[in-house]
């Protein structure tokens, strides 16, 4: 009796067109701060710097969008991220959501 060869079994290694990348399987979420009458645009400039290691120029930037416009968004994250960032701002006392990204 003839013995067969084992079968080689090799990954497809085909991208789905579909799933290009895990950014597309999942939204983004926007980490927005909020004008609040209580802190001081120094202290919200201080923030920015230590929650996202930003210079002063880029949180000094967003902290006048916040002051001026009524909000600023900060961040486009994932899920996790996203809310991560948002606890350290509430952390600080800054007015902080998320929102799903419509992009």
């Amino acid at each position: 009796m003839p013995i067969a060869a084992p079968t080689e079994v090799r990954p497809d290694l085909e991208q789905d067109a579909q799933t290009d990348s895990s950014a597309d399987l999942e939204s983004g979420y926007l980490v927005v701060c909020w004008d609040d009458p209580v802190n001081l645009m120094q202290y919200v400039t201080h923030v920015f710097q230590t929650v996202f290691g930003w210079e002063r120029k880029k949180a000094e930037k967003h902290m006048l969008e916040v002051h001026e416009q009524g909000r600023s968004v900060l961040k486009r994250e994932s899920l996790e991220k996203a809310e991560f960032y948002v606890h350290q701002l509430q952390k600080y006392t800054l007015q902080a959501t998320m929102e799903r990204d419509s992009k």
